[in-house]
């Protein structure tokens, strides 16, 4: 059976392969559609399992709201480039809203999970590896449920905040969601501070203060007062708020009569470990991956 330009139109409407991949599945199948489609689920599967152990730490951040829930997802790629192709973008705004239908904060939970158009998120996203030639994954899921005020806000596509709070409102809850994407707050204020994290400061400004030889009464002042500079740094509470630096973000609650009850934070990749590489041996390396593969 002969391959007609509409038999591949079709194919790659299917499977989102590229033109060559998908004439030559077609061959390879006697133009059975469903055969040749399956193929490159195999092939795709194949690729993606290959490209599995490479590094993903680009990618963006994604945040989506109904009603009382509010999610945000970070998916990865392994550059930039394909952090803002068109065909990532896409997968990211389906699999944020798969995981808000679903509610999963688990991430092979959400694999499972139906997209719009039938696919599976892992389909989808070995479909996805397949076409870009990078290790796509989804990393990590957080939802916020409140009933009350909540604000969030992303920094571009690489970070993301939600904020929930009692009293106050939404307008204020979305500028200190704000604040926690630009300053990164470790917590609210000092009751979130684990206490080894308290002692280990308290233990370092301590022998600092004393190498100045000055008394114990005067270096117990010196301790306290840089560990509560230190609390005013890390605290979401203590800290100048990024809008006017004249107050603090607790300053600000208290006006409003208001308080952040939670927060969460994600930035691309923050916590992976990726290789420094010269861009032009990174790019390479990526064109002789793409021989491989097309060759496999």
């Amino acid at each position: 059976m002969s391959v007609t330009a509409s038999m591949v139109k079709e194919l790659r409407e299917r499977t989102g392969a590229g033109m060559m991949e998908c004439k030559k599945a077609l061959v390879e199948t006697s133009g059975d559609l469903d055969a040749a489609a399956e193929s490159l689920r195999k092939s795709g599967q194949a690729k993606a399992d290959k490209k599995a152990g490479r590094v993903a730490a680009d990618g963006k951040v994604v945040i989506v709201g109904d009603g009382n829930k509010v999610i945000i997802l970070e998916v990865n790629s392994e550059t930039d480039f394909v952090a803002k192709d068109e065909n990532f973008v896409a997968f990211t705004d389906a699999v944020a809203a798969a995981a808000l239908a679903s509610g999963t904060t688990d991430v092979d939970a959400l694999a499972t999970q139906s997209l719009d158009d039938g696919r599976s998120v892992e389909e989808a996203r070995t479909e996805l590896v397949s076409k870009v030639g990078e290790n796509i994954s989804v990393r990590r899921i957080s939802i916020v449920e409140h009933a009350g005020p909540k604000g969030f806000y992303t920094h571009g596509a690489r970070i993301g905040a939600i904020v929930a709070m009692e009293g106050g409102d939404d307008v204020l809850a979305r500028d200190i969601a704000m604040h926690v994407a630009a300053i990164n707050p470790a917590c609210i204020d000092e009751s979130g501070v684990p206490a080894e994290t308290l002692e280990r400061e308290r233990r370092i400004f301590s022998e600092q203060a004393a190498e100045s030889g000055k008394p114990a009464e005067i270096i117990e002042k010196m301790v306290t007062g840089r560990i509560a500079k230190f609390l005013k740094e890390i605290t979401l509470v203590g800290q100048p708020f990024v809008k006017d630096s004249d107050q603090t973000v607790g300053k600000l609650l208290s006006t409003a009569g208001a308080s952040v009850t939670s927060f969460v934070r994600f930035e691309v990749g923050e916590g992976i470990e990726k290789k420094d590489e010269n861009f032009a041996d990174e790019v390479m390396k990526q064109i002789e991956d793409a021989k491989k593969d097309d060759d496999d």
